[in-house]
């Protein structure tokens, strides 16, 4: 018998749930989003600390400015993270996710208090404000490939 060799396509890149193939455009999103946290979290320590803490909810039982500090930190090490790791960037993307979730009621507290920040100056502007934090979440999950299901696509629940 004179059998043909079988013909076989290269094997796909290491996808998984740890480390999901993302396209390249989820790729410079992912980086964008670092830069951004980076950004943010800069200017948390330095020239925008004071309309930061108005998005500090009254009721937290914590420093308004320790918070402001912390949150800083907090996200120049997760946009870091989201640069230098791009291993661990469904982790992160989860991460960032949650960030974005647990520093929601600062949004809602700057509404609910009438506090202008940011240009932030009338209650229509801090109410549609309040749209973007979904937006920033979403970000997090689809560009670091948190959202990865078993057939190796991205989807937005």
């Amino acid at each position: 018998m004179n059998q043909q060799p079988e013909l076989t396509s290269p094997a796909p890149a290491s996808s998984d749930a740890t480390n999901p193939q993302t396209s390249a455009t989820q790729d410079a999103a992912r980086i964008a989003l670092g830069l951004m946290l980076v950004t943010a979290g800069t200017s948390h320590l330095t020239f925008a600390r004071e309309p930061f803490k108005a998005q500090v909810p009254p009721w937290l039982p914590l420093d308004p400015d320790t918070v402001v500090l912390q949150s800083g930190v907090a996200e120049i090490a997760l946009g870091s993270t989201l640069l230098v790791l791009p291993k661990q960037k469904a982790l992160l993307g989860r991460i960032a996710g949650a960030f974005f979730t647990c520093v929601f009621p600062g949004n809602i507290a700057q509404y609910q208090h009438r506090r202008s920040a940011f240009g932030l100056d009338t209650d229509e502007k801090r109410f549609a404000r309040l749209f973007f934090q979904p937006v920033l979440v979403a970000w997090a999950l689809w560009s670091t490939g948190a959202l990865h299901n078993k057939r190796g696509a991205n989807r937005l629940p």
